[in-house]
């Protein structure tokens, strides 16, 4: 059955795949884009995709967002996180860094935290809500020297939590996505795994794709995956 589909970082990367992706489906979407003219004249500039602007550290932008999306199709019914920020800010940070967490939480969780609080009458109301969540392996263990982007992923790993909690009794059904490396430029920029190594991000849509397919009773809330070996 298609879906009305909020979905955040859609302007490249994952986001950009399980966009067209679930477009291909015959699904509804409506992107929030810190830029809303920058998917003009593409493949994501279809009659049934809306551009809104959004950005995750306004609270204020995801209200505006929701109304707006509720207003021209008065529904939404799944919800997908798959922006976020990486700084590499250790746990003995410098003077100055203290920026970069401050950043890393108001993107990573609170972004997150206000737009799922915006979403949720709408997906409580249609009773087969569903809400999926770019969470990232680091949000499931701590690897090397970096410490502000896993404890944010961390954190956002427990609001997946909340959420299962909260929406449980009303039909909404979160999927933590926790993909290792995968082939983005974020990626390529801080490891030496060669890209064609790493998880694509057609493959992660592709699993997006088939979690709207499922009925309640079978939506893993938590899905793991690494593409290299990991103890």
């Amino acid at each position: 059955m298609p879906r009305i589909v909020l979905l955040t970082g859609a302007s490249r990367g994952i986001g950009r795949s399980i966009a067209k992706r679930l477009l291909d489906d015959g699904h509804r979407l409506s992107l929030g884009l810190r830029d809303p003219d920058s998917l003009r004249g593409t493949e994501l500039d279809v009659d049934r995709v809306a551009h809104h602007p959004y950005d995750a550290r306004e609270p204020a932008s995801a209200e505006a967002w929701v109304e707006a999306t509720i207003h021209q199709w008065e529904q939404i019914d799944t919800l997908i996180h798959c922006a976020g920020i990486l700084h590499r800010t250790p746990l003995l940070f410098a003077n100055g860094e203290e920026r970069d967490l401050d950043e890393l939480w108001s993107v990573n969780v609170m972004g997150p935290w206000w737009l799922t609080r915006a979403t949720w009458p709408s997906l409580a109301s249609c009773g087969h809500g569903r809400i999926q969540v770019l969470v990232s392996m680091s949000g499931k263990r701590v690897k090397g020297r970096m410490a502000g982007y896993p404890v944010s992923k961390y954190a956002l790993m427990a609001l997946c939590q909340s959420m299962r909690n909260e929406g449980w009794d009303q039909g909404i059904r979160v999927t933590a996505i926790c993909p290792s490396w995968v082939n983005t430029d974020m990626a390529r920029a801080v490891t030496a795994v060669q890209p064609a190594e790493m998880t694509q991000p057609g493959d992660l849509a592709m699993l997006s794709s088939t979690l709207l397919s499922l009925p309640d009773a079978s939506v893993p809330f938590e899905l793991a995956m690494n593409c290299s070996f990991e103890t």
